[in-house]
């Protein structure tokens, strides 16, 4: 089920036939059908919507709240001491991140 195309497609304020034209190979009448839950996509379509908007395939059939695209990331073990550390520093400005990394480089550097 492709939950949150619609709620994209609005989001974006295009019509259903501007997001068929966008796609390419698909029709205006498909587009409703998706998001009216009658027919599903395949996954090469729903590539196509996650691309076009900038998603991820899980957003758009709901299986996450996350509507910015999942990037590949790097898996890094954290412990809570860590976890915490980083939940302070996302709260700094940004002037202040770049102290903090300045001062975390000059501290590494002088081993």
């Amino acid at each position: 089920m492709v939950k949150n195309l619609r709620k994209l497609r609005l989001k974006k304020g295009i019509s259903q036939e501007k997001l068929a034209d966008a796609i390419g190979g698909i029709s205006q009448q498909s587009i409703n059908k998706y998001e009216n839950h009658k027919i599903e996509p395949d996954i090469q379509m729903l590539i196509k919507f996650a691309d076009f908007f900038d998603t991820s395939v899980d957003y758009l059939i709901g299986n996450t709240d996350v509507e910015c695209k999942i990037e590949l990331l790097v898996a890094y073990h954290m412990t809570a001491e860590e976890i915490t550390v980083m939940e302070y520093f996302r709260q700094l400005s940004d002037n202040q991140q770049e102290s903090i990394k300045n001062l975390l480089k000059s501290i590494v550097d002088e081993k």
